[in-house]
């Protein structure tokens, strides 16, 4: 087959897939996606971000008996769309500002590997962007799995005890501890002014920038949504102050990013924890996706444990994020299911437009990699509240690598180049499909 014959059948590919993923969301909101695919047109790093569907499509033929994959290691919580731009700072249900994965919405069970090549063929991407040459890219890729490699044995041994658990002001370095310091400065009153504005002795949402108002059917139907949504909630004593529950104001929105295109979403603020008008806070609220992953795993335990994807949202988070947002919780609204959260000031991405030094990037790059790796190994019988991964993943994982350490190293590195040379093909072939109105519905 031709070059050019080769790429019109991988359009097809690519147009049949798209339809399968947004094709009920394109419909409702053919403007988002235009916006949607116009950010993804931007470069093949941003394309790559925007299309996990495409990504398990690919990869679907080794679900169950993929390299390093068993009965176990296909059964791991993984974030889904384990990208190197999805990590930040947050802060915890203990008040510690943290740096870690961030953005569970495409959270599953499924191959632990899934994760570690997405997050290879990112680095790839970026590399690439960077001008990085493929022997640069290949040792980047290396470090990740190594590091991956060494954080997975010393958590599975125990010697990981003596070790921070995780990346905080005290323990973090480089570009991390500049997100975690710029988070630190960050304040819910400095986030407020951004968003809401006193009127009459009352604080409100502020019209414009992107905020809809409600109708008084839907704002009916979401502060019930709300208030059903409150019973999700674990136990904290910081909600349970005087009037922390309060309702002030409601409103939807616009603007969601590459990954939530059409997705219903709304801002609710709440009154804090005294009458101070600067301890109010706003928590959103939005439509759950479907996985990408998910149309991909045929395990029926796992499609049956949850309720409906705010659920799975949610379950996915806790599991996967120690402490997570104390504000972290789900509800139904017009029967879909809602992921809500707080909208917080200490929400900090790793910048990567400043790193360009091979030796800064490759230790971001393992630090991201032990992330990942205490990621992976927190959702198990022992830590989490839930019964899908009924054993150690660590231990689980690391036994699948002993097996051929050079073979996992080797494997990462190739998925990295093959698929790194995909998305940049794919992502030419996606704009010319899109900008001469082959895309269905835009």
């Amino acid at each position: 087959m031709t070059t050019a014959g080769q790429a019109a059948e991988r359009g097809e590919t690519i147009l049949e897939v798209f339809d399968t993923a947004f094709g009920d969301l394109l419909a409702a909101d053919p403007a988002a996606f235009k916006t949607k695919f116009r950010k993804m047109a931007a470069s093949a790093f941003a394309f790559y971000r925007g299309t996990a569907c495409l990504f398990y499509a690919d990869l679907h033929e080794e679900r169950n008996s993929g390299p390093f994959l068993d009965e176990r290691t296909s059964r791991v919580w993984i974030h889904g769309d384990l990208h190197a731009e999805n990590f930040g700072t947050y802060m915890n249900a203990n008040g510690r500002l943290l740096f870690n994965v961030n953005d569970f919405d495409e959270a599953y069970v499924g191959p632990f590997t899934w994760d570690l090549k997405r997050f290879a063929a990112s680095v790839a991407l970026l590399g690439y962007s960077k001008a990085l040459s493929d022997e640069q890219i290949t040792a980047l890729v290396t470090t990740y799995a190594d590091a991956y490699r060494d954080r997975i044995r010393a958590m599975a041994s125990g010697a990981a005890e003596t070790e921070p658990p995780t990346l905080t002001l005290e323990t973090a370095r480089g570009p991390l501890l500049d997100a975690l310091r710029a988070a630190r400065a960050n304040t819910r009153f400095g986030l407020l002014g951004t968003m809401t504005e006193i009127r009459d002795s009352e604080r409100r949402f502020s019209p414009g920038g992107g905020s809809i108002e409600l109708d008084k059917e839907t704002r009916d139907a979401v502060l019930e949504a709300f208030d059903a949504y409150l019973h999700t909630l674990p136990p904290h004593e910081g909600r349970e102050r005087h009037g922390a529950h309060r309702v002030k104001d409601v409103v939807g929105r616009r603007g969601i990013g590459i990954g939530s295109a059409g997705l219903p979403s709304y801002n609710i603020l709440l009154e804090g924890h005294s009458d101070a008008l600067e301890n109010d806070l706003v928590i959103y609220m939005k439509q759950a996706q479907t996985p990408a992953v998910s149309r991909h795993i045929t395990d029926q335990a796992v499609r049956d444990y949850f309720r409906h994807e705010g659920h799975r949202t949610v379950i996915s988070q806790r599991a996967l994020q120690s402490h997570a947002d104390p504000w972290l919780g789900w509800t139904e609204l017009n029967g879909a299911g809602q992921l809500v959260a707080e909208v917080s000031p200490y929400a900090v991405d790793l910048d990567w437009s400043e790193l360009s030094d091979p030796e800064e990037i490759a230790q971001v790059t393992a630090d991201l990699a032990r992330a990942t790796a205490t990621m992976h190994a927190a959702a198990d019988e022992a830590e989490s509240g839930h019964s899908l991964v009924p054993f150690s993943t660590e231990r689980a994982i690391d036994e699948a690598i002993s097996a051929d350490e050079d073979g996992f190293r080797e494997m990462l590195v190739d998925f990295a180049h093959s698929y790194g040379a995909q998305a940049r093909r794919d992502h030419q072939i996606f704009v010319d499909l899109f900008r001469n109105g082959r895309i269905r519905g835009v």
